[in-house]
């Protein structure tokens, strides 16, 4: 992990140690999010990927601070509640630049999508229906963009969201009754969004799904005659969590978009083109830092107990989609340069064996009052975990 620098045996962020972090923030445990790490994540999209719109999904982290931040280096906002789209609106992005994702959206969400001029992800008839309806009684137009759960899967993805049976999106054979509705004049299509995974760390898999995207967009717009204003491909690029995972090459995938830009300019002349990101733009960039308590041993093994643990980070515990357990990178982030180790688990105070942080991790000699860091905590962290289990104090959040 080369994105916090580190000085004097201590990580830093944005010139302050981790230890002065932990006096700004009052108390432990707390998540750390650098501006400059998200910043220098998403110049990097930006260099590979100049075509194309980044937009960023909200709910990958929907920290306000860090959602206006963002807002102000991107070029849209997508959300997956009511509630982020609250968020996005209290941003400085455009309403015509937020999209609305999400499979069981209610009535009132998509009053507050319609009365704002977002673009609303259709992910059914039904949805479209009750859009319709909502949009004639207030007189308005409502923007439509079509999920579509496609006849192919993106291959080696951490979580599949496409191809198959789905809860997401409208099966592409299923799409005749959809384009007969949008016939409706409070209904304006401006889109399509077809996302078929997350996590993945693959190029290949990720330009076959772009190949396989482009070809269905335009078997589709010959068989419909529709005009797009942009399509959504999604994102799908994964960072490295775990011993082994490398980080994902761009240029393939850069190259390949380029191709396709020339191969169907029937489709992308006069129509965005947009990449949708939330991990790769900030799970980086975040620490999850928690304080040990005690240090004890039992039969031979050595147990750092902490303050923090699953509550506060249900991924790191292991309990968040993990079939077989593995360590996220964890540091301790006041001892950087020490190389005197010993074996240890890291623990959190809950009453379940389920809380751990580390497992069998060789980590520099740590005493009570030493900050344990967890890497790779920007996305899925605060907002994905049990806060109040067992009523333990929550973490806070702060952007830096």
């Amino acid at each position: 992990m080369t994105q916090f620098a580190v000085r004097d045996n201590e990580i830093n962020i944005a010139g302050c140690s981790i230890s002065t972090i932990a006096t700004i923030a009052g108390q432990t445990p707390f998540y750390i999010y650098s501006k400059e790490a998200i910043k220098t994540n998403i110049d990097r999209l930006k260099k590979y990927f100049p075509q194309v719109s980044l937009h960023y999904a909200i709910k990958a982290n929907p920290m306000p601070q860090l959602v206006s931040y963002i807002a102000n280096l991107v070029d849209g906002l997508d959300v997956a509640s009511g509630k982020e789209l609250n968020i996005a609106l209290a941003s400085d992005m455009p309403a015509e630049k937020i999209s609305f994702a999400g499979p069981a959206k209610n009535p009132q969400e998509l009053a507050m999508a319609i009365a704002s001029g977002i673009t609303i992800n259709v992910e059914s008839l039904t949805e479209l229906e009750r859009i319709k309806n909502i949009a004639e009684a207030t007189n308005a137009i409502a923007n439509i963009a079509l999920r579509i759960n496609p006849d192919f899967e993106l291959k080696s993805s951490g979580m599949k969201m496409g191809g198959g049976s789905q809860q997401f999106g409208i099966d592409v054979e299923q799409l005749g009754p959809v384009f007969t509705l949008l016939e409706d004049p409070h209904l304006q299509l401006i889109g399509l969004h077809i996302f078929t995974g997350s996590q993945n760390l693959n190029p290949q898999s990720i330009i076959s799904a772009h190949d396989n995207i482009f070809a269905l967009v335009q078997r589709l717009h010959k068989q419909y005659g529709f005009t797009l204003e942009h399509l959504n491909i999604g994102g799908g690029l994964g960072i490295p969590y775990f011993p082994g995972d490398k980080h994902l090459e761009l240029t393939e995938i850069s190259d390949n978009l380029k191709k396709l830009f020339n191969e169907y300019q029937d489709i992308t002349n006069d129509c965005e083109i947009i990449l949708e990101l939330g991990r790769y733009i900030v799970g980086n960039a975040g620490l999850y830092v928690c304080e040990v308590t005690d240090k004890k041993t039992s039969r031979d093994k050595t147990y750092l107990i902490t303050n923090g643990g699953l509550h506060h980070h249900l991924a790191a515990s292991g309990n968040f989609g993990q079939i077989i357990r593995k360590n996220y990178p964890v540091v301790v982030a006041n001892k950087m340069d020490s190389s005197d180790t010993q074996l240890v688990d890291v623990v959190g105070p809950l009453c379940t064996p389920l809380d751990i942080l580390a497992s069998k991790m060789e980590l520099p000699h740590a005493t009570i009052g030493d900050l344990i860091a967890v890497h790779q905590s920007g996305a899925y962290g605060y907002t994905a975990s049990p806060r109040d289990f067992l009523s333990h104090s929550h973490p806070i959040e702060l952007l830096l």
